[in-house]
């Protein structure tokens, strides 16, 4: 349950950091009743009387985005990658930065690739909901648009933190928004107090007085970090966290971040509680998912293997992973595999899955092919 206050505050607070006016234009695309949304979105139009938009459906997003020609746009990682995909697909990567680091050709290229995307009116651009892959982030400032991440939950109604324009650092959600303070527990949780926080759980008064501490803080429970200047990072959930049967825990979604760096990832969920090592399922873009039924499989393997190497010597041994698992499936959420913001429904997905799992480790191959789902 959230008060008009909290929604007047947060609107207001939103308005300011993303120094939107009336002459600003967005976008809204996810559904309505959702914090994000009404925080971002509709309170901010309320308080400050800009054009709005709204997009028809996911399968006409570009479309839509075009139409709008938003001046302020905040998405999840999932669209971002989606859009660079897009590009990657008119245009391979290797070429695409060759071109870009051409002084007189990259403006170009730069305005050619926003305008195609309907983002070259855009000033704010934020991500959030879900950690963002700094390689993306840099991929994006390549071409001009500067992506800061953001946090919030719906029990302090998306009001949180926020990357300020002029002090962004990739990898970090920001500093504490007017209002807010925050603090990490000493199981390493992010504990928040917020003008904005709920005024409970809607007749449940029992989990409302579990989420709170004894002074009043919210119990996140994500676990995080904060720097010297104050900003905060995102280094995983507290219940996400799973342990091995070597007795080792591993945090998956710093090590799904880094998967989805590569071009020809879309999805990645890493898994393993039980096994010794853990291991990680991917669904490959729509481009890659066509090309595999050709003769380039082979390459694109290579590619895949390559890839997890190279993310396997960033970890600890203990959270390298064993092998990948290629699923021939979108994790959409139509199928209830993403959330309504499109965020991974990892319960979901290990139910889908993990009855192939110890079929996987016993071949012993790095990289498999999944034909189908499990039953």
């Amino acid at each position: 349950m959230l008060s008009f206050e909290a929604m007047r505050i947060g609107g207001e607070g939103f308005a300011k950091t993303l120094e939107l006016t009336k002459e600003s234009r967005m976008l809204s695309y996810l559904p309505l009743a959702h914090v994000f949304e009404r925080a971002c979105v509709e309170a901010t139009s309320i308080v400050v009387g800009f054009p709005l938009y709204f997009a028809d459906s996911l399968d006409t997003f570009v479309e839509d985005l075009r139409r709008a020609r938003p001046t302020a746009f905040i998405s999840v990682p999932r669209l971002w990658l989606k859009f660079q995909a897009g590009v990657f697909e008119k245009m391979p990567p290797k070429r695409l930065d060759l071109l870009l680091k051409i002084p007189i050709i990259n403006k170009i290229i730069r305005k050619k690739v926003l305008e195609g995307l309907g983002l070259d009116q855009v000033v704010v651009a934020g991500t959030g909901s879900a950690p963002t892959p700094p390689e993306l982030i840099e991929w994006y400032r390549k071409l001009g648009l500067m992506l800061g991440e953001g946090y919030g939950m719906s029990e302090n109604f998306s009001y949180s933190h926020a990357n300020e324009l002029d002090d962004i650092r990739v990898g970090y959600v920001g500093k504490d928004q007017p209002g807010v303070t925050t603090r990490i527990s000493e199981i390493g949780e992010i504990e928040i107090k917020s003008p904005t926080a709920m005024m409970g759980y809607y007749k449940n008064e029992e989990a409302t007085r579990e989420a709170f501490t004894e002074d009043g803080f919210f119990k996140t429970g994500d676990r995080g970090e904060i720097d010297s200047e104050g900003r905060l990072r995102i280094t995983g959930r507290v219940k996400e966290i799973f342990k091995t049967s070597k007795g080792k825990y591993v945090s998956p979604a710093p090590i799904e971040s880094e998967l989805l760096t590569h071009p020809l990832i879309e999805q990645a969920c890493v898994s393993g509680s039980g096994f010794p090592q853990p291991f990680a399922m991917i669904v490959l873009t729509e481009d890659a998912q066509r090309r595999v039924k050709g003769p380039e499989k082979a390459e694109i393997e290579a590619q895949i293997l390559a890839h997890v190497d190279e993310v396997n010597a960033k970890l600890d041994p203990h959270e390298q992973l064993s092998f990948v698992t290629i699923v021939n499936e979108q994790w959409t959420i139509e199928n209830e595999l993403l959330t309504p913001t499109m965020k991974l429904r990892r319960s979901a997905v290990e139910d889908r899955y993990l009855g192939n799992a110890e079929r996987w480790a016993a071949s012993r191959q790095k990289v498999i092919w999944e034909e189908a789902p499990a039953s």
